[in-house]
């Protein structure tokens, strides 16, 4: 139950200061993915608020941040690309039109128990999931350092601003890791933050600061539909946008709602969080905020910090609008130097260093599954497509693997009778084993074949289609086949589709039997 005091009363104090850390490193992040999508600094940093402050009360899982990602961010892009081809600012507005329209599939979605399906995504997968998301919060950090490796045109650090942005970052990581052994009454990440930027400003050091990233919105976010044409037009122009955003956005949920679970030892319900994110995405599109979804390495962050109950997620929101309204000046001081400190301990505390330290032990097949997710989501820049590539190798090494447990043995009873006894998994990548264990060129036939189902199961066309041609081979060949022991679910896929009536099928004259 959202309302439940467990879920929002346990040490308020950890919780309210574990989200007051993590609004600051949602600030620049916030600004950052705003600039993807192509739209105002403040459309980004209305969502943060707007989504954590609505999460915190319907959401599914307690603690978990939600704001806007540079996931969804990235789908945004082309629809407020042809939305701005159209007229100035129509971009944003489509964009809005689009969050609603999210909010309702995640809905649907959350009533349809698609969560559900996230048990298929194994383990290298997460491992490499979590793996790629370090990298990229690492690599967007470079260009605060001034180096400009992969986004040279984002690079804003002069060479006479390096010895200052690189000691501010320095003292920040020293003090997030070093004052722990001190003291853990206060987060570490906001003291670092307070002292950096304190220094910079007493010093007065020439750094870039969250100024130097846009105008911070002065006022609260305004209640207003989007100015859209409700037509099928419209309907036809952010359907793709919003269907992409709602499946992207609920895989990096539920896998960012998996990995505090494993963190906290606790369950907490996917479909409930599916529906919480699709009223959360209507809300802040109503509020010209972005959709988004949850934010995996401020959830660890929070997590890490002691945030356990909807007080942290909800005090994350109301500071960052507080810190952006009432402290603007202040927080325009903060150097970006001391932010990359932060992102870069998120980025840390996110790794799956055990995948990494246990590359030896863990089998190459998991490994390689690992591998590619990373690789192909750093490339690609786009979470969906690195997991997607993950679970479709982990679904092919998997299917190998059943394929070579398909065992096929014969006994030859009398000169007249051969026995075959099958047992495994029979289904499209299994087939070709099946076939190879029987004698198809036998000179010169027994009478008599008997084929023993009663180890084996039958998954699909494939399978069908691979015992159709053994018996019709057999037959050529002069033998009398007879099939034994198939299990009901078996037959009965045999009987809607097979050819060979020996194993139960319709007759007739069956699929081509391959050359030899």
């Amino acid at each position: 139950m959202p309302f439940s005091p467990m879920e929002w009363w346990g040490r308020p104090h950890r919780d309210l200061l574990s989200g007051l850390v993590v609004a600051f490193a949602m600030i620049p992040e916030a600004i950052a993915f705003s600039g993807i999508a192509g739209v105002d600094p403040r459309v980004g940093l209305f969502g943060a608020f707007l989504l954590s402050v609505t999460l915190a009360i319907v959401g599914g899982r307690t603690a978990m941040i939600t704001s806007a990602t540079g996931s969804t961010a990235l789908l945004m892009t082309g629809l407020v690309q042809q939305g701005n081809a159209l007229g100035e600012g129509r971009g944003l507005e489509y964009l809005l039109a689009a969050g609603i329209l999210t909010g309702l599939l995640q809905i649907a979605w959350g009533y349809l128990r698609l969560a559900q399906q996230m048990r298929f995504v194994p383990q290298p997968v997460m491992a490499g999931f979590v793996n790629a998301l370090a990298i990229l919060i690492v690599l967007a950090q470079l260009p605060q350092l001034g180096l400009d490796w992969f986004q040279p045109e984002k690079v804003a650090v002069t060479s006479s601003q390096l010895p200052a942005v690189w000691g501010l970052m320095a003292l920040t990581l020293l003090i997030i890791y070093v004052m722990p052994r001190l003291t853990t009454a206060v987060p570490s990440a906001l003291v670092a933050i307070l002292i950096s930027t304190g220094l910079s400003i007493r010093l007065g050091l020439d750094v870039p600061t969250v100024a130097s990233l846009g105008t911070l919105p002065s006022g609260l976010p305004q209640f207003a539909l989007p100015q859209v044409s409700f037509n099928l037009n419209t309907l036809g122009l952010i359907l793709p946008t919003a269907l992409a955003i709602s499946l992207v956005g609920l895989m990096e949920t539920f896998l960012t709602q998996d990995i505090l679970d494993d963190l906290t030892d606790s369950s907490s319900c996917k479909n409930a969080e599916a529906r919480g994110q699709g009223i959360g995405n209507i809300v802040s599109s109503l509020f010209g905020g972005m959709a988004g979804c949850a934010l995996v390495g401020q959830s660890v962050m929070n997590v890490g910090y002691g945030g356990r109950t909807r007080l942290s997620t909800l005090s994350s929101g109301v500071a960052l609008l507080a810190m952006i309204l009432l402290a603007g000046r202040w927080v325009n001081q903060i150097p970006m130097a001391t932010l990359v400190g932060v992102m870069g301990m998120i980025a840390i505390n996110t790794a799956n260093w055990s995948s990494i330290r246990g590359i030896r032990r863990i089998p190459k097949s998991d490994t390689a599954v690992m591998l590619l997710t990373v690789v192909v989501t750093v490339l690609s820049h786009n979470l969906a497509v690195g997991l997607v590539s993950g679970v479709a190798l982990a679904a092919i090494l998997f299917s190998r693997k059943v394929a070579q447990v398909i065992e096929v043995s014969s006994e030859l009873i009398s000169p007249s009778h051969r026995l075959y006894r099958v047992e495994g998994q029979l289904f499209f990548v299994s087939s070709i084993y099946f076939r190879q264990g029987f004698e198809l060129h036998e000179q010169p036939h027994p009478e008599q074949i008997t084929i023993d189902m009663a180890g084996a199961h039958i998954w699909d066309q494939s399978g069908v289609t691979a015992l159709d041609q053994v018996i019709r081979r057999l037959k050529l060949g002069g033998s009398s086949v007879e099939v034994l022991n198939l299990n009901p679910a078996s037959t009965n896929l045999f009987a809607r589709i097979g050819v060979a009536k020996e194993a139960g099928g319709r007759g007739g004259d069956g699929p081509p039997v391959p050359a030899g």
